[in-house]
This record gives structure tokens, C-alpha cells and sequence, in this order.
């Protein structure tokens, strides 16, 4: 794939980055976050007017454009693409004015219970535990760009795999309030996890 020769030196880095990302550079993802989620928030945040919609909306912009990755071409700048992901993503949000959660439905049991985030790793061959670490490391870095509250009760049930109980007592918060939110988080970040599985399949 050829680079459009009209690219500003930035939007040729991103063009590189992108192609790194397609190969599964996990850097490359996370420079391409870095490099564009302050601009995408604003946006976001212009469009929306509230603050903590902005930033799930963010996440969820880079979600969609790295689980459509290998649809973007290089007729136009990453950026450019990226905003448009952005604004169709908003103009979503606003046009429904809640949120469509079907997307957890594979990340919850037949009770309504939340099964652990899980990257598929099968065998435990050295080779597919090397895998296995990467895609730990990966996780961490997506959980990394969640909203901070987000991010907490991510880390406090799945990784201390801290009870519901446990979360509100240490968070002093009421347990449904801990559920709604960890059912929030779950969704955000469900989205680039299956994105990134089904990459693998």
C-alpha cells in the first residue's frame, strides 16, 4: 500500500504506525492513541457537552478504528479517518441518547454475571505463552486508557480479583453503583478486546 505523496512528515509517521499496528506492533496502537485521544475527547466533548460521555466516547472511537484498521486507505490521513470515526461514533450516541450494551452479551453468563476478561490463549506451548504475555501487556495498555474509575474497578475485580463487596467497602461506594459501573467499564473495554480476538482468529 502506497503513501499518498501529498502527506504532511506527521501524517506519513501515522501511515507507518498504522501498518506497524496491522503487523500487531502493540507500541504502534499505543502511539496512535497517544498521538490523537486529547484531540478526539475535545471533539468529543464539543459535541456532547458532558464530560465523562467525552471520554467513554474516546475510548470507544479508538475501539471501532482499530477493530476497522485494515478498511482504512491511505487516500486520506489517519487523522482525517480517525475524526470521522470519532464524529460518526458521536452522532450515534446522540441520536440513540443511551447506550446500546449488546456488545457485552458475550462478556456475561446466562445469570447476568460477568465472566473475566479473558485474551484467547489455549495451550500453554512456550511459543503461545510468549503470545499470551504480549496480549497481557496489551490488555494493560487498553486498561491504561480508560477513564480513571473505569480503570480502578477493571483492575480491582480482575486483576486483585477483589468481590463486588469488596470493591464497595474499599471504594465506599453503594454495590449497585460498583455493578453499573463495572458493567460500563466491561463494555468499553469488551469492544477492543473482541476486536483484537477476532484479529487472531
Amino acid at each position: 500500500m502506497e503513501v499518498n505523496a501529498n502527506f504532511s512528515d506527521n501524517a506519513k509517521n501515522d501511515f507507518r504506525l498504522v501498518n506497524r499496528a496491522r503487523e500487531g506492533d502493540q507500541k504502534a496502537y499505543a502511539d496512535l492513541m497517544h498521538r490523537y485521544k486529547d484531540s478526539i475527547y475535545f471533539m468529543a466533548l464539543k459535541m456532547v457537552n458532558n464530560k465523562e460521555d467525552a471520554m467513554d466516547l474516546t475510548v470507544e472511537t479508538f475501539a471501532k478504528a482499530f477493530e476497522k484498521l485494515d478498511k482504512y486507505q491511505p487516500d486520506y490521513a489517519f487523522s482525517t479517518w480517525l475524526f470521522r470515526v470519532g464524529t460518526n461514533n458521536c452522532i450515534d450516541f446522540i441520536r440513540k441518547k443511551k447506550l446500546n450494551t449488546l456488545s457485552i452479551n458475550g462478556m456475561v453468563d446466562e445469570d447476568g454475571d460477568d465472566r473475566p476478561l479473558q485474551i484467547k490463549s489455549d495451550t500453554l506451548n512456550p511459543e503461545e505463552m510468549s503470545m499470551k504475555r504480549e496480549q497481557t501487556q496489551l490488555l494493560k495498555l487498553l486498561i491504561d486508557s480508560l477513564p480513571p474509575r473505569y480503570r480502578n474497578l477493571i483492575v480491582l475485580r480482575y486483576f486483585d480479583e477483589q468481590s463486588y463487596e469488596e470493591i464497595a467497602e474499599q471504594l465506599d461506594l453503594p454495590l449497585g453503583t460498583v455493578k453499573a459501573q463495572l458493567f460500563r467499564a466491561r463494555y468499553l473495554l469488551g469492544n477492543i478486546v473482541n476486536a483484537r480476538n477476532r484479529d487472531d482468529i
